[in-house]
């Protein structure tokens, strides 16, 4: 079953941003003094040619008309340079506010428990660390500071104009309203339409990665264009909702239109009646008209950009729900295993409250043992893999090491290595030395040569220096399977838990996968979830798993005498690989 990570809350999101923003006390306090410097600056244009035009009517010379227009040239550069600081001080904040937060992110989400990811979708992890991010930068970074600017003018241009004579700032009021009830009949339909949104484009992100990741299947059975009808169903349903976004917001800017319409002419009006009461000058007037007009662009961009913070929100949202997860808790004990001996007593488990998928499991595996583990799929073979690693918490019964619970014990003790490999793009040496940084060239060699990967390393451009990955040199499976366990043997834990490791190499790979496994887990207490039988055979001791309980267990030989489970697992193996 799959589920999405969780979105935080309204609260939540903006408690995480202050919390972020207050950390930065001088850089935030710096960015809102220069930007009231701006806007203050704003003001003066329409102030002066207001006094312009009063002292045209008292026959002012022309040494007023340039002295005025001087104070309005010092007032645009002033105003220029104090807005270009605040924007840069907003934008650090916000960049800096953002790394922190995607930071948080990215260490929530490779601290994911096993779990959790094995129900989370692909698709809106990627969404989140990709889009969100994306679109949380924009904000952070363009529309936050200009929504801030936006919004102090609209304070300062407000009080200027209530300043020159509270009658035509009352008039102007009048737009309040209609701004109020425009926003008021937006918001609550846009709001919605983002957040699905965002998960509709984390579906298609979704579709996207599984057909990309099961393309060879795809292309075998012929499914191209159903996998493509879904991806183009999902994108549609995203564009869709962006269109019905869109058809909103241009009935919104018809409402905002309409409001500038009735402040402007109201304070026309009002100054017309007080002009000819002789109560205010036809100055005063055209200025007041001059700072509502003034407003038209603040209070847009305001609304118009509130548009992109919702998106951003959205988005900030899910976010701050990924970065406020738990973070795993370091290890809870500082006591030494007596000894490397594995015991798992009375393990049963289950998911999300469904069947039990393994009942009453108890197997002690002896400090330098390898034991198999075998089974038909599904009978729980990975779940037991997984709880022995402590990588999951059984729902009952406890895993021990050397008398230590595994759940309280330092990472360095156990090792897991499944058939899914990652091969990081960068230099090989750098890839292998991830299990160990310290590691010299002469132990990474030695690993190589313990697994059996020396030759085909040597084949290389540049040897140990070749940059591999998707965007370079590319490994085969079993190439990835041999530096996976190249980096066990730098790791160097006392226990390794191979869950299929060797599944993915092949027929032609896999003998010298199982020797490469076989020399990397000498001596170290190993527990195999075998997907050839061939592994079982060299293994110590053989554990049979039938739906989720322990069957049989012994030496491989003794097993095949039995007669029992395994020697009808080990009679099929041995008849497929003749008839082969």
């Amino acid at each position: 079953m799959t589920a999405l990570l969780p979105v935080a809350t309204p609260r939540r999101t903006w408690a995480a941003l202050w919390a972020e923003v207050r950390r930065m006390p001088w850089l935030g306090l710096a960015a809102a003094l220069t930007a009231v410097g701006a806007g203050a600056g704003g003001l003066v244009a329409p102030w002066v040619l207001g006094t312009m035009i009063d002292g045209s009517t008292d026959h002012a010379n022309h040494g007023d008309v340039l002295a005025a227009a001087a104070v309005i040239a010092v007032a645009a550069v002033g105003t220029g340079l104090l807005a270009g600081i605040s924007a840069t001080l907003l934008s650090r904040l916000g960049e800096t506010v953002l790394a922190r937060l995607r930071e948080r992110v990215l260490d929530r989400t490779l601290h994911l428990p096993a779990a959790t990811l094995d129900k989370v979708r692909p698709g809106d992890l990627l969404s989140r660390v990709g889009d969100d991010v994306s679109v949380v930068t924009t904000a952070l970074v363009t529309t936050g500071p200009q929504l801030a600017s936006a919004l102090l003018t609209i304070v300062l241009t407000g009080a200027g104009l209530f300043a020159l004579d509270w009658r035509l700032g009352l008039a102007g009021l009048l737009a309040g309203p209609m701004y109020a009830l425009a926003v008021r009949w937006y918001l609550p339909r846009s709001g919605p339409f983002y957040a699905r949104e965002r998960v509709a484009v984390g579906e298609r992100a979704q579709a996207m990665v599984s057909s990309l990741r099961a393309g060879p299947t795809v292309r075998a059975y012929r499914l191209e264009r159903a996998h493509l009808a879904t991806i183009n169903g999902r994108s549609r349903a995203a564009m869709d909702l962006s269109i019905g976004v869109f058809h909103l917001f241009t009935r919104l800017v018809a409402r905002m239109n309409r409001a500038e319409f009735v402040g402007l002419a109201a304070i026309l009006v009002t100054g017309f009646l007080l002009v000819r009461a002789d109560l205010v000058t036809i100055g005063a007037t055209t200025a007041a008209a001059l700072y509502f007009h003034r407003l038209f662009d603040p209070v847009g961009a305001v609304i118009i950009e509130f548009d992109e913070i919702q998106a951003a929100g959205a988005s900030l949202a899910r976010l701050v729900g990924v970065a406020e997860l738990d973070r795993p808790h370091p290890p809870t004990t500082t006591d030494e295993p007596a000894d490397h001996a594995l015991e798992l007593r009375k393990i049963s488990h289950c998911y999300d409250g469904g069947p039990l998928v393994l009942t009453d499991v108890s197997v002690r595996i002896r400090p330098g043992e390898r034991l198999a583990v075998v089974g038909a799929t599904g009978t729980g073979k990975s779940t037991l893999a997984g709880i022995a690693a402590g990588l999951l918490d059984p729902v009952a019964g406890a895993v021990t090491l050397g008398g230590v619970p595994v759940h309280g014990l330092d990472r360095r003790y156990i090792a897991m290595l499944s058939q899914e490999v990652h091969v990081f793009s960068g230099p090989l040496v750098a890839d292998l030395r991830l299990a160990r940084p310290d590691a010299t060239e002469a132990e990474v060699r030695a690993a190589l040569e313990t697994v059996g990967a020396t030759h085909w390393v040597r084949a290389l451009p540049a040897g140990l220096d070749t940059v591999v990955g998707e965007s370079a040199h590319r490994l085969t499976a079993a190439q990835a399977q041999q530096v996976a366990l190249a980096r066990l043997v730098l790791a160097d834990p006392a226990v390794a838990i191979l869950d299929e490791a060797t599944a993915e190499a092949g027929s032609a790979g896999a003998r010298e996968l199982e020797r490469g496994a076989l020399a990397a887990t000498e001596g170290r207490t190993t527990l195999i979830v075998a997907h050839r039988l061939t592994q079982a055979e060299l293994a110590d001791r053989v554990l049979v798993l039938e739906g989720g309980q322990v069957v049989e267990t012994g030496t491989h030989a003794d097993l095949v005498r039995l007669g029992g489970r395994y020697a009808e697992l080990w009679r099929s193996w041995t008849g497929a690989g003749a008839a082969g």
